[in-house]
């Protein structure tokens, strides 16, 4: 007999609908699966098979033929094992055809029976909605993620056997049995405070400056390096950046929660990111572990920021090939991997902090403390290539902090609380500024939105050539600083651009210094 299960799958992060085809047949007894499948996958017969037997269900001795289609689309994970074991009850007549309409089934079983957590459940379920699916049937862990896709009744089940009796149960009565999971997606954004973290910037004496520029760099999602002497609080800075940035909108949340489903970096106490990501990878990482890796490839640190913030601690540590793999997410905000299964594309939309040394001991250029050789201060800034440099917004000096400071009482320091309702208001302007638009922040203009919003008066626009000539930007950094100065207006609830905003973003280019230039290609 033959019955074919809904299931679905990930595709590097894309969703697909997967239908799990059983046909049991007289003859000589035994076990077959196609459709292209991985090694984990083809172990689904031994589980499901054990799995069976130990709930209690006794299977005849026939040939079992199952296919996994699209046939065309690599099997990759273990979320067949539930919807090959509902096919074969069907295919066996334990089960009726019917009780499955309009029924996606994913879940990984247990030797005992047991329906245990699977990745990607989040952007299936969207896509079950998507192609008209009423009904999903998940491991109960699993269950809030993919009651976050509103329009779909969501069934959380514990056991191979919950599965079963739910779905021979009348469908009139089948909600008494197994309630339907619901979430109520509004009560977790309302209200929802990024400012709520034990770091905060009232810790932090001193550095003035510094802490101006991350607020703009904040306030337009702008990518800002900073550079300064060891102990001069650039991590501590950067690490408390989260909680002056605005809160994830719901739609921004789906888009993060979706990339954390596929790495299986969700579980069932948060079933959906509500606060901006923060990654901070060690220098030794991987090329293939920073941009996603494998021969399915999965979401890479890059990806993992995605809406948030990747912070580069040591950045001049990192090698320099691994750094160049920045440079096509921060101009078109997403990775592209190709393999011989493909072309994936992962989104990359997130704000690059990085923190340096001036040079490897740190103390350039302090010439009674830093011993380096301008051999080696080259050598060790040519790790951060011309591209990559061009394509930062905002670079800023942290000197060393004043004896001074260090005493100072911290409830005179600006909280994270009071910058961020700046930031806000600023967000706000940027919102009714891109209404309508794909745009979010000041950092996403491009050339056009650029000339429509950043337009400048006949004294500005000669303060920008001055600029531009005196400092031989490039017409990317000329665009950059355009950008920064739409957000120190908008910091200042300005609808103009003028000249002090022009003059305090030029200050920001610190890599276009005569200094850093020799290091430029």
């Amino acid at each position: 007999m033959f019955s074919s299960v809904t299931s679905g799958a990930v595709n590097g992060i894309i969703p697909y609908i997967m239908q799990v085809e059983v046909d049991t047949s007289t003859g000589l007894p035994g076990f077959n699966m196609v459709g292209y499948l991985s090694s984990e996958v083809r172990e689904a017969g031994d589980r499901v098979r054990v799995a069976l037997k130990n709930s209690g269900f006794k299977l005849p001795a026939q040939k079992t033929t199952v296919n996994l289609a699209p046939a065309g689309i690599r099997k990759e994970g273990i979320a067949v094992d539930l919807p090959l074991a509902i096919g074969i009850l069907i295919s066996t007549g334990e089960l009726a055809e019917d009780t499955i309409a309009n029924t996606l089934i994913i879940g990984e079983l247990g030797l005992d029976g047991e329906v245990k957590q699977v990745q990607g459940v989040l952007p299936i379920v969207k896509k079950a909605k998507e192609q008209g699916y009423t009904t999903c049937i998940l491991p109960k862990v699993n269950a809030k993620e993919g009651a976050s896709i509103n329009g779909v009744k969501v069934i959380g089940v514990e056991t191979l056997i919950e599965a079963v009796f739910y779905l021979k149960t009348d469908p009139k009565d089948r909600d008494n049995l197994i309630p339907p999971t619901v979430v109520d997606i509004k009560s977790l954004f309302k209200n929802l405070d990024n400012a709520s973290t034990n770091l905060d910037f009232a810790d932090i004496n001193g550095q003035s400056a510094v802490k101006r520029a991350v607020e703009i760099a904040a306030a337009g999602f702008h990518h800002i390096l900073l550079v300064g002497p060891p102990g001069s609080g650039k991590s501590m800075i950067a690490k408390r950046i989260p909680s002056i940035l605005p809160p994830l909108s719901e739609d921004e949340s789906l888009e993060v929660s979706t990339i954390y489903s596929v790495a299986g970096m969700l579980d069932k106490d948060e079933f959906l990111m509500t606060r901006r990501p923060f990654m901070s990878p060690h220098h030794t990482i991987t090329e293939s572990a920073l941009a996603g890796g494998g021969r399915i490839p999965r979401p890479g640190v890059i990806s993992l920021s995605h809406r948030g913030v990747l912070f580069l601690d040591e950045m001049a540590e990192f090698s320099r090939t691994t750094l160049d793999l920045l440079r096509q997410p921060l101009e078109d905000k997403k990775v592209n991997i190709a393999r011989t299964s493909g072309t994936f594309t992962y989104p990359a939309d997130m704000m690059v902090v990085g923190a340096m040394n001036p040079c490897p001991c740190g103390y350039y250029p302090d010439m009674n403390r830093c011993k380096c050789t301008e051999k080696e201060i080259q050598r060790y800034l040519s790790h951060l290539s011309g591209p990559i440099l061009d394509r930062i917004d905002i670079s800023i000096e942290a000197p060393k902090v004043d004896v001074s400071e260090l005493g100072s009482n911290n409830s005179i320091n600006e909280s994270s609380s009071t910058i961020r309702k700046r930031v806000m208001k600023a967000r706000d302007i940027q919102e009714r500024r891109f209404r309508g638009t794909s745009l979010r922040f000041n950092s996403d203009m491009g050339p056009s939105e650029i000339n429509q919003f950043c337009k400048l008066g006949i004294t500005e626009k000669r303060l920008m050539e001055q600029i531009y000539n005196t400092m031989n930007l490039s017409a990317r950094s000329y665009h950059r600083v355009l950008k920064v100065a739409r957000t120190i207006a908008d910091l200042e609830g300005c609808e103009q651009i003028k000249d002090r905003h022009l003059t305090e973003a030029a200050c920001y280019r610190m890599t276009d210094s005569k200094y850093w230039g020799r290091n430029r290609e």
